[in-house]
């Protein structure tokens, strides 16, 4: 160990101490030994550190940083320099903040367009969000302080997210949502890891031996520190022997206790306490070396700012673009329509809320721009209420212009962490007013502001798309760069845009409403669904317009590699993104059709032409096997694809490579849904073949007493008329808050109280509630109302007094 001088130095109640926060946002300090507090601080997108009342929901304003685009946004961008050059630009800010840990990446995969922090995550695939996060993580923490790769693992969904259950196959795990973290562990050697809120396969990931031992620990090599989610520690000693060294926010010295306690009874032995603060220390003391010297306190503002409008130039995806409608023409009288126009959708909700710098206004930025426009109307409220009078004015602007540029998306409080979205549509008065204006005015530039894919029912209505997703506070001034040509679009999308949500992978399986949410598409999820089972999509994974043209040729393949050339063709300079996919030509182990294994993206002047190539790596012709449980290399032929989206590719070849010579882990006949990719409805029947063993009971057991796990939510069920009667009264609370519109509100119900955990009232309240008190309020809400607030009582009263004696 690194500190062992220090370690022996400490007591058995010191040493427990360090193992949760000191509170909110910071870790415990031990002044006698030098060992300082370090301050950890939310942080995928900016710097959200709270000058006052800490919390993690984002209610509070937290001290000004740049608000850069999204990483749904910087993914479209496809471009591993520019996801490292954020993270230097997120690494300063973080130091001229005093902090020592930013909260990010986050790099779950899209396994569902519903996905209420869809906005947070990169991409549907994980070798694309691998490489982004690794670039984020090198920036940040090429400044001495540590990122914090989140969350660790399968977290795919919002709802009941604290203790969701998720049942996925051990090869799905390993390759589609793992490999993100593997990359990040390995390329970008992240200094923390956050594990995830959900159980795994039966066991809270923050205790779950197989992930973050035998994967993470042993496999991966990892020696960095592992935080939970706030809140996310379910048993306190099972998460210290699975690694876990930090739990946070502070819970008042209690679970120091079960530390201590667990030593003393022989539960565990003290060294796997001791190897847990060697760790920690680490962290504390290689991030704290930057503050050990003069640092910059203080950031160049608009400079930072520059940077965050040059990343959504980058990021931002021309859809569609009939007629060249783009980019605008000089003399074009143009009608500004929309609510976000006024004030922009360009960030999420939650944790990740920054309050930025500077925030571009996309009305002052267009009478600072060449574009002739001839008036601004919002034509629809914000938060869905209809209001016609506002669609009259906006169609009255529309008849006196040559073309409309249309601000439509979702709104904040629909895609917010917390809660997942309830429909793919934009809300219905933006397509009301989008109907109305097409009436008038068929030439509508609609520009599309929101973190995840939504159906565009109405897209034959529009002549032009830009999708901004959620660009940052240089937003607004980026999109009008690209309207006007300024800037010549180079975004591709990371996700794929389904025609209707009925056409996704895990629309029967999403979200797990009670105990378990079963991952029955195993592999297929987004464009490696789609290829293989055939279905038809509005947009493909990759996809993306310029306002010039990319011809691909001469394409060369090497046990190494790839090498093709790409010429401009237009007659503008421009970026293309080009993807390299690999397709198993045996048909022995069940695979996607084609999946992701490199891409690069280059600038081109017009006519010129430029070499490219592409490294094959671990990764390209591996896949794991569960039967020898490693990762394997099938011998076959596999088809080499160059593409400029995934359904379009340019140049093909095949290459012969050697096995390792493994058994076929499957028998094809019980499988013939993931032999054919056709998944979207698999048996359960055939998922437990899949999976080895029978899946567990997926509902609530509504006869059993309600326990530390058990969800605020299943009061409605409980014995107790008390708890009812609190179940009923959340329940009025958000459907009032709804219906008098302080929708933000009403979803705080939802995501602070109807979907937590009993424990979480323990674990989130920083001590003011215990463990102890809590077993009083279970009383109260299975029954025994009068004893169990006796209990509640007796054991604050307890709490009271040992804290006036300390």
């Amino acid at each position: 160990m690194k500190y062992d001088h220090i370690i022996k130095q400490m007591t058995l109640e010191e040493k427990a101490s360090l193992m949760s926060g000191k509170d909110f946002w910071q870790t415990q300090d031990i002044e006698r030994l030098g060992i300082n507090n370090i301050f950890l601080a939310d942080g995928p997108h900016g710097i959200r550190k709270q000058a006052e009342a800490a919390d993690h929901l984002g209610l509070n304003e937290s001290l000004p940083a740049t608000c850069f685009p999204t990483a749904a946004t910087v993914a479209n961008s496809w471009n591993t320099a520019l996801g490292e050059k954020i993270g230097q630009y997120l690494g300063t800010e973080a130091v001229a903040q005093k902090v020592n840990v930013l909260l990010g990446p986050g790099i779950n995969m899209k396994r569902d367009p519903l996905c209420g922090r869809n906005f947070e995550y990169f991409s549907e695939d994980p070798y694309l969000a691998g490489k982004l996060a690794a670039g984020y993580i090198k920036g940040i923490q090429s400044h001495g302080i540590s990122a914090c790769v989140k969350h660790f693992a399968a977290n795919n969904q919002e709802e009941r997210r604290m203790s969701i259950d998720t049942i996925v196959d051990e090869r799905t795990l390993r390759e589609i949502y793992l490999t993100g973290f593997e990359i990040a562990v390995k390329e970008g050697q992240t200094k923390t890891v956050m594990s995830a809120y959900n159980m795994l396969n039966g066991e809270y990931t923050n205790e779950n031996i197989h992930l973050m031992q035998e994967i993470l620990r042993e496999e991966w090599d990892y020696d960095g520190v592992v935080v939970t989610d706030w809140g996310g520690s379910n048993d306190r000693v099972a998460g210290l022997i699975a690694g876990n060294e930090l739990e946070m926010p502070t819970t008042a010295g209690e679970t120091n206790q079960e530390i201590i306690q667990a030593i003393k009874t022989g539960k565990i032995t003290e060294d796997v306490l001791d190897r847990c603060v060697d760790r920690l220390l680490d962290l504390i003391f290689t991030t704290e070396e930057v503050y050990n010297k003069p640092y910059q306190k203080e950031i160049d503002v608009a400079s930072h700012h520059l940077v965050a409008q040059q990343v959504a130039e980058e990021s931002i995806v021309l859809l569609k673009n009939e007629g060249n409608i783009l980019p605008l023409k000089k003399g074009v009288k143009v009608a500004t329509i929309g609510e976000f126009a006024k004030e922009a959708r360009y960030q999420g909700a939650g944790s990740s809320i920054v309050n930025p710098t500077i925030l571009d206004n996309t009305l002052d930025c267009i009478a600072q721009s060449s574009i002739e426009n001839i008036g601004f109307e919002p034509g629809f409220e914000r938060y869905g209420k209809k209001n016609q009078k506002k669609i009259d004015k906006a169609c009255a602007l529309a008849k006196e212009a040559d073309v409309v540029l249309l601000y439509i998306g979702l709104d904040e409080a629909t895609e917010a962490e917390g809660l997942d979205r309830q429909s793919m549509r934009i809300p219905e008065n933006q397509r009301d007013l989008l109907d109305a204006l097409y009436k008038v005015n068929p030439n509508i530039v609609a520009i599309l502001s929101c973190g995840a894919a939504v159906e565009m029912p109405w897209i034959h209505k529009v002549k032009g798309l830009l999708h901004a997703y959620l660009s940052g506070q240089a937003g607004a001034k980026a999109i009008l760069r690209v309207v006007t040509g300024e800037v010549n679009p180079s975004g591709k999308l990371a996700e794929t845009y389904p025609i209707r949500y009925e056409d996704t992978p895990a629309y029967h399986q999403f979200p797990g409403k009670e105990v378990s949410v079963e991952y029955r598409e195993s592999l297929y999820i987004g464009y490696r669904y789609y290829d293989t089972a055939g279905i038809n999509v509005l947009f493909p994974f990759g996809y993306g317009l310029s306002y010039t043209s990319f011809q691909y040729s001469d394409l060369k393949v090497t046990k190494d590699g790839v090498t093709f050339t790409i010429t401009n063709t237009g007659n503008m300079a421009g970026m293309e993104v080009a993807q390299l996919y690999v397709g198993c030509q045996s048909k022995a182990i069940f695979r996607p059709k084609k999946e992701l294994k490199g891409f690069g993206k280059t600038f081109l002047n017009p006519g010129q032409t430029k070499t490219m190539t592409i490294a094959f790596d671990d990764k390209t012709f591996r896949y794991f096997n569960v039967k020898t449980n490693k990762w394997e290399i099938e011998q076959a032929s596999y088809e080499i694809m160059i593409g400029a989206s995934s359904e379009d590719i340019r140049l093909t070849n095949t290459i012969f490579i050697e096995g390792t010579g493994a058994p076929l882990p499957y028998e094809s006949g019980t499988l013939s849904s993931y032999y054919s990719g056709k998944v979207n409805n698999v048996s359960e029947e055939e998922f437990e073949d899949l999976l080895g063993r029978k899946v567990p009971v997926s509902t609530w057991d509504r006869s059993k007493p309600l326990g530390y796990n058990d969800t605020i939510a299943q009061c409605q069920y409980a014995k107790g008329a008390f708890a009812r009667f609190a179940f009923g009264l959340i329940v009025f609370s958000h459907w009032f808050l709804n219906k008098i519109g302080k929708r933000s509100t009403a979803n705080i119900i939802m995501m602070s109280i109807y979907h937590m955990p009993f424990r979480g009232v323990a674990r989130m309240t920083g001590g003011v509630v215990n463990m102890p008190m809590l077993d009083g309020i279970l009383m109260m809400v299975n029954g025994h109302f009068f004893k169990g607030l006796r209990h509640v009582l007796k054991e604050r009263s307890k709490m009271l007094k040992v804290a006036k004696s300390q």
